[in-house]
């Protein structure tokens, strides 16, 4: 690694040993499952969510074994959602008094490597947490957090995103990765799924409507982004970002436009344009991951160009009728633009 700010340090803590993995085995079998996405690897539905197994494993092994700590933050999203920005974001914001912009972490490391997941990386690894950037990450919906997650009072950031664009992302993911090609997955089977619930960790809208009650529940601990509102204004974003996170800029800092180097240090454009980005790659449960996996479009609205109107009108109704009463919307288009 290019910096120690985004090292693994593995502990002596346990880990899911052979008892665990029978334990674990056992469980599967008693869940409902399909081979919806990638066959022959199952998703299977578990507390009202569809996971893959390997997930699946490491979320059961946090909810036993992860001790949540008062000054951790957990950046929280559904897979295709905005996770990638958020992650780079908070490290920026937390490492900007001990990094200077043109020799961030971010520049020679990936943000997923320098905010590690609790389902996959610290689990298994049993990362030891960096006191002045206490960044871990999940997909979990809020249901399936932890218990200490809960108990420790630490805070929660949560990305959400409009349910057309997560599902042409999730789409775009599938096929880059290989296991399949729009022949063999096109986007229509695809939206006839994720419209049932079933994706990686969805339903979507069941996901980010948990979260969203958890921010006017507990909203000193929760903060809910949309992440088409971030795209129109970072600049606010970010500022509230940090506060919320308890590291505001200074008047000092907004003069020297740190707001400003942030936005444009974790920006789509300067990210997929490194060289980490383009040719490294990480670690996941089942298979190495391209890091160049991770940058697509980052257009908000790039789904226009693959769902048909009456697609996107289904995801709208659900959308409607999933939020309405909770006060729950994205910038939802009348009309393809």
């Amino acid at each position: 690694m290019a910096s120690s700010a985004c090292d693994v340090h593995k502990t002596s803590e346990p880990q899911n040993g052979e008892e665990g993995k029978v334990k674990f085995e056992d469980k599967l079998k008693t869940l409902d499952k399909g081979d919806f996405w990638t066959p022959p690897v199952n998703l299977y539905r578990y507390e009202g969510f569809w996971f893959f197994p390997d997930f699946l494993e490491g979320i059961m092994l946090a909810q036993e074994q992860f001790k949540s700590h008062p000054n951790d933050i957990i950046l929280c999203t559904a897979p295709k959602a905005g996770t990638t920005w958020i992650k780079a974001l908070a490290f920026a914001i937390l490492s900007r008094h001990g990094y200077d912009f043109s020799s961030n972490p971010l520049l020679t490391t990936i943000s997923h490597e320098c905010v590690r997941y609790i389902e996959v990386d610290y689990i298994r690894n049993w990362t030891k947490r960096d006191p002045e950037i206490p960044l871990l990450a999940t997909h979990m919906p809020y249901t399936s957090l932890p218990k200490s997650v809960m108990d420790s009072g630490c805070k929660i950031v949560y990305v959400g995103r409009d349910p057309k664009a997560v599902l042409v992302s999730l789409w775009h993911f599938l096929l880059k990765l290989g296991r399949k090609d729009k022949v063999q997955f096109p986007i229509e089977k695809a939206h006839e799924l994720f419209c049932e619930g079933v994706s990686s960790y969805g339903p979507y809208w069941d996901h980010a409507l948990g979260y969203w009650k958890a921010s006017l529940e507990r909203p000193n601990n929760v903060l809910f982004f949309k992440y088409e509102d971030m795209k129109r204004d970072p600049c606010s974003h970010v500022k509230r970002l940090a506060e919320f996170l308890g590291t505001p800029f200074s008047g000092e800092e907004e003069a020297d436009a740190a707001v400003e180097k942030v936005i444009k240090l974790c920006s789509f454009e300067t990210l997929s344009k490194l060289e980490v980005n383009k040719t490294g790659h990480i670690d996941s449960p089942s298979m190495p991951l391209a890091n160049n996996l991770f940058f697509r479009e980052g257009e908000s609205k790039d789904w226009v160009n693959h769902l048909s109107k009456e697609m996107a009108e289904r995801i709208d109704r659900i959308s409607v009728e999933k939020f309405k009463d909770f006060g729950l919307s994205f910038d939802v288009p009348t009309e393809q633009e």
